[in-house]
């Protein structure tokens, strides 16, 4: 049998509704994208009074991060480090990051003996990249 199609017939209401889900999905690759492209500000964990240096220049990719405080302690990633564990301390972070470089904080008022003892560690690990960290003079 044949169904009539009238010419005012209602048509069936339908829920109109937006989709989301390609939005949230949007949103949550955008979210790994940042977190896996933020670069992470490393600090040796101490507060370090650096000598100015009227040739000083920023340097890229310091991963290995090495402070010296004014009384002779040697601290990297917030721990407070015997002078004898230095060298292998940064074999092991030169393990992790095989093209980090090793940027030493030492305090204005620190003895150049401890300076030129990280210095040695430093390159007894291998890392022959070493740089001394100072403020960049005021333009």
């Amino acid at each position: 049998m044949r169904q009539r199609l009238s010419l005012f017939r209602q048509p069936e209401e339908e829920e109109q509704e937006i989709n989301i889900t390609p939005m949230l999905d949007v949103v949550f690759i955008m979210l790994i994208f940042f977190i896996v492209t933020a670069s992470f500000v490393k600090e040796s964990g101490i507060d370090v009074n650096k000598p100015l240096a009227q040739t000083s220049q920023p340097k890229e990719k310091a991963n290995i991060l090495i402070a010296i405080d004014a009384s002779g302690d040697i601290w990297i990633d917030r721990r407070k480090i015997d002078p004898r564990a230095v060298r292998a301390n940064i074999e092991r972070m030169h393990a992790e990051n095989p093209q980090g470089t090793v940027v030493i904080q030492a305090d204005a008022d620190s003895r150049t003996a401890d300076l030129v003892h990280v210095m040695d560690a430093a390159r007894l690990a291998g890392v022959y990249d070493i740089a001394i960290a100072a403020p960049q003079p005021p333009q």
